[in-house]
């Protein structure tokens, strides 16, 4: 029986000896700003289909984490739903095609996983008899197990234009017994969950076109995708994927914890398998970066989490648990994945402080819906309706199944089938909203001239300048044009780094470089015509901007240097989640998920000034993967794919895979200083810092502004520190004694208002008008009368800036009569205002001054009245 990690380490090692190079797995967050996670075998390599990027070979390998969360609700009721889930993969750029896919696919599963040949079953697309005529040839395959189905089944699109192209997938037939009978096939009615899906070929090859018509795409690709859970049920002989190596220890894990055993009945089962997939793709997500929030892929992640914690109280667990599972997680998938065992105290805490946030959710959520039953009794209803059930799971994140418990404890029907209705209404929308993988085909004058002319050569590592042939010209408009030459010293945006600019020099021709991109390695130079036009086919001199091409390179080496400080400082799970390096600054994203203090980016700064004193060398080597795993490069996916990678190396420091320009020496950077630090999305904080020159004209600033506050202090800037702490507690002294004026003066007032008292009933009132008091100063008058007066109502109004403030204090012994919150309300009413309190105090506001008047008469009326 062949494991989980022979099944991975055994599909690598076939199609290497078939000339495949093995790419690692990428992140579940993925290098696209389309797709929010990781949600297929193909995604990392989407810009090589596209032909947006040259695949560095033609042939690659891979086993790849990814992430779905359409079909939530399924996962733990189904044997093969999953949130989070392995995809094998072998890819074809442009390479190999049909033939050679479909009969490795067959020697695969028969040969090396030894699947009977008799359970195999095959689907093709309906007009594939190539795809066919392989199978039945080359593999001698049966043509009676093999099914021709349409384009919702076995047809693959990126959308309703672009790539797309047929499918071929492998089925295993698991018995009558899973449906059907001895004469059934696929599609037959009644065998949805016989015959398993465990591999899918999918044939790129056609571009639709906005009418509908199919054109060849320049190159043909392969996309193949073998789920390693599906696979695993298969081989080990298991019923549903749960019960495999993959995932049963988390399973007993979860089990043991909640006290609970497996088979005991299908509700335990059902809530032990949602524990058992969630805490596997909670894991993951939370190792990849993902922070818990309320929106984008941290809400994605929250939602796992919750549904996780909710089926522990399910099986009456109420102590703190997912984040306990991480470690069974981790044991079971760090042979694959090692990068979790680094990572693991970082992943566990993440996980504790969002399910204890949840646990107090899950409390409110308690006492919400007893709220909501309290209000149904009082009013004679025993159904509550779906509405609320629903807002309390879409808002408050509480499941249904426990309101649905509670209401029944209390003899109060639930409205499922309306929460049932809104659930499908969410879905709905996220069904439509959800990305598609690819969203175009590729891209013609891309393909065209790289089949003529291949990738530009850029050699800026060595120059600034260099001689070219252009080799074409765009027009964009304005005098602007795009030109290509067969080699370039301009460095292309990449990496966060942006694109050069300098001039461009000929014979009776000079341009200004404006910007330089690239696309599949083919550089772009965006130009302005100074003097003459270009001409194709002659040669140029191309000259960067040098000075601002030192300032770049300081800054792109300073993010290497803050990578470094900050998992110093802050931990090893701080991941870069993005960055800018431009001439005058630097941006660096990172995922943290707590707030960086003062302290600690002092700290940060410091270690990067400390490091850059010590003049050290940068080295520039290029490595073949492995050696760059052995010097233990930091990798970023997108940098990392190639036969030959790029590694930029401060010794005993830094160690990153990087494209960018660097400083020689690190010594050049000269001063490093952060200009600020937040949040920018839950779990992401963004620094800004400068560095050289633009540091130096940052504190030139910042020193004149000192200059300037010394000046106005009249002091010197190496004694303002001292100077304001003077003046602040000169100032403080200052509020101290005017709180005690304020004081003596509203003690001094009362004593006047006792005088002019009325009155009512046994009651001491008092109504009065003020003008330029704050509310503060007449709650410290109603304090004072209230102190010396055990039956007082006191009603004061204080216009102040255009606007009235009212503020009503009524003796405790009086508020089962008089409430100063309906005193305040109706003079607020009564003026254009709103404000109210407690029956003992309140305070309004109000507008319309000349309407005072008549308002505090008509409350004198009303406490004569109630009086």
């Amino acid at each position: 029986m062949l494991t989980g990690n022979e099944i991975r380490e055994k599909f690598i090692e076939f199609f290497m000896q078939k000339q495949h190079k093995h790419f690692e797995s990428a992140s579940l967050i993925p290098d696209d700003p389309t797709l929010l996670l990781t949600v297929a075998g193909m995604v990392p390599f989407k810009p090589y289909f596209l032909g947006q990027k040259e695949a560095p070979c033609p042939r690659v390998t891979t086993y790849q984490k990814c992430i779905r969360t359409n079909d939530l609700e399924n996962v733990g009721r189904t044997a093969r739903h999953h949130t989070f889930f392995e995809m094998l993969g072998n890819f074809s750029f442009g390479d190999y095609f049909k033939e050679e896919s479909i009969m490795w696919s067959w020697e695969f599963v028969t040969e090396v996983l030894k699947i009977e040949k008799d359970r195999l079953w095959v689907t093709v697309f309906t007009t594939d008899d190539e795809a066919e005529r392989i199978w039945i040839e080359k593999c001698n395959f049966p043509k009676e197990r093999i099914v021709r189905m349409g384009e919702s089944e076995n047809w693959w699109s990126a959308g309703p234009t672009g790539s797309c192209g047929p499918c071929s997938e492998i089925h295993v037939d698991l018995g009558v017994e899973f449906g059907g009978d001895e004469n059934s096939k696929i599609g037959d009615e009644g065998t949805d969950n016989r015959y398993l899906e465990i591999w899918n070929l999918v044939f790129t090859e056609w571009n639709r076109k906005e009418d509908g018509t199919l054109e060849p795409l320049p190159k043909k690709n392969i996309d193949t995708g073998a789920g390693v859970e599906r696979i695993a049920s298969v081989v080990q002989k298991k019923r549903n994927n749960f019960e495999t190596d993959l995932l049963f220890p988390i399973l007993e894990e979860a089990a043991r914890i909640t006290g609970r055993k497996y088979n005991e009945n299908d509700n335990v089962n059902f809530s032990l398998k949602v524990i058992t997939d969630h805490a596997r793709a909670v894991t993951f997500l939370v190792n990849d970066g993902v922070i818990p929030s309320n929106e984008g892929r941290g809400y994605v992640l929250r939602r796992i989490l919750r549904r996780a914690v909710r089926h522990g109280r399910l099986l009456g667990y109420t102590d703190l648990f997912m984040y306990k599972i991480v470690d069974k997680v981790v044991e079971n998938f760090e042979k694959a994945y090692p990068e979790l065992r680094k990572n693991i105290e970082n992943i566990k805490k993440i996980v504790r402080i969002e399910e204890e946030k949840f646990s107090n959710t899950l409390d409110q959520g308690i006492q919400l819906v007893n709220q909501e039953i309290d209000n149904l009794l009082a009013s004679g209803k025993n159904k509550l309706d779906g509405e609320i059930s629903f807002k309390l799971y879409d808002t408050y994140g509480f499941p249904y199944e426990l309101t649905e418990e509670i209401a029944e404890e209390r003899g109060i029907l639930v409205e499922r089938t309306e929460f049932e209705a809104k659930m499908e209404e969410q879905k709905e929308k996220a069904r439509s909203a959800r990305e598609v993988v690819m969203e175009k085909g590729q891209d013609t004058f891309i393909e065209e001239f790289y089949d003529k002319y291949g990738v530009t050569k850029f050699t800026g590592y060595e120059k600034g300048q260099d001689k070219a042939k252009l080799l074409s010209i765009r027009e964009l408009s304005d005098n602007k044009y795009l030109l290509i030459f067969d080699k370039t010293p301009f460095y292309a945006e990449s990496g966060g780094q942006i694109g050069d600019t300098g001039k461009i020099l000929g014979e009776n021709f000079e341009a200004r470089v404006l910007d330089t991109q690239k696309q599949k390695d083919i550089f772009f130079h965006t130009v302005e015509y100074i003097k003459g036009k270009a001409v194709i086919e002659r040669e140029y001199d191309l000259i960067v901007d040098v000075l601002r091409r030192n300032d770049i390179s300081k800054n792109h080496t300073a993010t290497h240097l803050l990578h470094k400080a900050l998992r110093e400082v802050l931990g090893e799970h701080i991941q870069q989640a993005g960055s800018l390096v431009e001439n005058d600054k630097l941006r660096f994203d990172f995922s943290h998920y707590e707030a960086v203090t003062a302290e600690q980016l002092e700290k940060v700064e410091n270690i990067v000034n400390e490091k850059i004193r010590e003049a050290i060398t940068v080295g520039v080597s290029h490595h073949t993967m492995d050696e760059a795993k052995a010097m233990g490069a930091t990798m970023l996916f997108g940098d990392k794919y190639g036969d030959v990678v790029r590694v930029v190396d401060i010794p005993g420091f830094s160690t990153e895979l990087c494209g960018g320009v660097h400083v020689d020496n690190i010594g050049t950077i000269g001063m490093f200083k952060i200009i600020s630090e937040g949040g920018i999305a839950a779990g992401v904080r963004r620094i800004e810092a400068k560095t050289g020159y633009g540091a130096y004209l940052y504190e030139k600033e910042e020193a004149q502004k000192i200059e300037a506050i010394a000046k106005k202090l009249k002091t010197n800037a190496l004694d303002v520190v001292e100077k304001v702490d003077k003046l602040a507690e000169t100032m403080r002294e200052k509020e101290r004694e005017l709180e005690s004026l304020k004081q003596k003066l509203a003690n001094l007032e009362s004593k006047s208002a006792l005088m002019n008292m009325e009155n009512i009933n046994g009651a001491k009132v008092l109504l009065a008008k003020f003008t330029d008091k704050k509310a503060e100063d007449l709650r410290a008058m109603i304090d004072a009368i209230k102190d010396k007066e055990d039956r007082a109502v006191v009603v004061l109004a204080s216009t102040l800036d255009d606007k009235i403030i009212f503020v009503a204090g009524v003796s405790k012994n009086l508020t089962d009569k008089v409430k100063a919150g309906d005193l305040v309300k109706k003079l607020a009413e009564a003026t254009g205002g709103k404000g109210g309190g407690r029956p003992d105090f309140a305070q309004a506001g109000g507008k319309d001054i000349d309407k005072l008047v008549v308002a505090m008469k008509e409350v004198k009326d009303l406490l004569k009245e109630i009086l």
